[in-house]
């Protein structure tokens, strides 16, 4: 089952997450202090850059109805899309930027390239995913209400299809993100609550209606007029709508795979509503900690995901400069050795084959599955160190008194793996032997 006491799980003491709350409090005092110049000439370069491969990539599509230009054209377009959502669109909406005070790039005023409104996106991401991450029954991105991404979900004939809804999501995952906030199986029993939806449902309408028009119609009717003469209206329209198409596909796929890698590989763990609304701003650190994973990456990628191949970081800060996680993650992973704690990364690759796994796994009933509800890779519990609670202790690591090192989560999994492993060989070395016993 998923994580019910976060800090015994943690095997940490309360004051050992009160003490961890106080540093990170100081690592976003020191980077609220420093910010200024630097960060705003960030920003202001992507928006140039963002704006310029937008231009370039719509400029290439005029001559689409050759291969290598509806190749370039989309490619192009599609990169200025994926920076448009990620290191723009969803940093802004973050407020990481509101302390320029600059009305262009501030959190209230910026609609981005999607089909989904900016205060739908702000209420269901920001606040609801933010605030409750990865708690089960609160955050509605443990699995967007179609995939099965953790055993704590009752399995259902519909899971079957897991595979197949994952890969229909990345394709069309701006589309999810538009109708989530709409929470399209939820009933509304009063007036108030039904006349809400018809604004949300009106107000998802028009965007996706603007979408539609400037990347089907409008533009691709620009192309068709301009070039049309030389190679036939429709073709050039047709041309220049599906290399926009492609666009939107790219940046899809590319978002999809960066959210995945943060959310579901091994070790993003899952918990329950108990004690969520009263925890501390301490316990809060610790939750999204626990709860999200990172990908190595270098400038170039990190930038093309936004910076959330830092999302342990994005989400113990979510309104901080996204240029600043890489050396905020420096002082976190400190933290993370000083009170053994995981520091959940791999390569994108792994990380998002990972979440695939689990996808894949899941789709299945527990009773083909191997692991346990409390120790699998996908989900854990307090009762995967049932050794430590055999006794109805509370787990908490320890501190050796010479060295000073702390033995607490970090080291109790490689335990428990370490375990696991030789089990495992025990039980290979019986199977092995056993025929050589019964022939002698």
């Amino acid at each position: 089952m998923a994580i019910s006491d976060i800090p015994e799980y943690a095997h940490l003491t309360d004051a050992d997450v009160a003490a961890l709350g106080r540093e990170l409090d100081a690592i976003r005092a020191d980077i609220e202090a420093d910010r200024g110049e630097r960060d705003a000439r960030y920003i202001r370069n992507t928006i140039r850059f963002q704006r310029g491969m937008e231009l370039a990539g719509r400029a290439l599509i005029f001559g689409s109805t050759k291969r290598s230009m509806w190749w370039a054209g989309a490619g192009a377009l599609g990169v200025a899309k994926i920076v448009e959502n990620m290191e723009l669109g969803h940093n802004v909406m973050h407020g990481q930027w509101d302390w320029m005070n600059d009305p262009e790039v501030h959190s209230t005023t910026w609609e981005w390239d999607n089909t989904d409104p900016s205060a739908h996106w702000k209420h269901t991401h920001n606040y609801i995913h933010h605030k409750y991450t990865n708690v089960l029954g609160m955050d509605d991105d443990v699995g967007y209400g179609l995939l099965r991404v953790t055993r704590d979900q009752r399995w259902r004939p519909f899971y079957l299809g897991n595979l197949a809804y994952n890969t229909i999501l990345a394709l069309l995952f701006e589309w999810g993100v538009a109708v989530q906030h709409l929470e399209l199986g939820k009933k509304r029993r009063t007036p108030e609550a039904k006349e809400q939806f018809q604004r949300d449902l009106a107000d998802v309408g028009k965007k996706v209606g603007k979408q539609i028009a400037k990347d089907y119609a409008v533009y691709p009717a620009m192309v068709s007029a301009a070039t049309g003469h030389r190679t036939g209206y429709a073709r050039a329209f047709g041309k220049a709508a599906s290399a926009n198409a492609l666009a939107n596909v790219i940046r899809n796929v590319w978002t999809n795979a960066v959210i995945f890698c943060g959310h579901f590989p091994d070790g993003a763990e899952k918990f329950t509503k108990q004690d969520v609304d009263s925890e501390t701003q301490a316990e809060w650190y610790l939750r999204q900690m626990l709860g999200s994973a990172n990908f190595r990456s270098g400038p170039v990628l990190g930038f093309m995901s936004g910076n959330l191949s830092y999302q342990i970081e994005h989400h113990v800060f979510p309104d901080l400069p996204s240029n600043r996680l890489p050396e905020i993650s420096v002082r976190v992973q400190a933290l993370c050795a000083k009170y053994d704690l995981p520091y959940t990364t791999g390569s994108l690759p792994v990380q998002y084959a990972k979440a695939w796994r689990t996808i894949a796994k899941l789709s299945l009933p527990n009773k083909y599955l191997s692991a346990t509800v409390d120790d699998a890779p996908e989900t854990a519990s307090e009762w995967r160190f049932k050794a430590e609670l055999a006794d109805g202790a509370r787990l908490q690591g320890t501190v050796d008194p010479v060295s000073g090192r702390r033995s607490g989560l970090r080291t109790a999994i490689a335990a428990l793996r370490k375990r696991g492993r030789r089990r495992d060989r025990s039980v290979s070395s019986v199977a092995t032997s056993t025929p050589q016993r019964r022939a002698a």
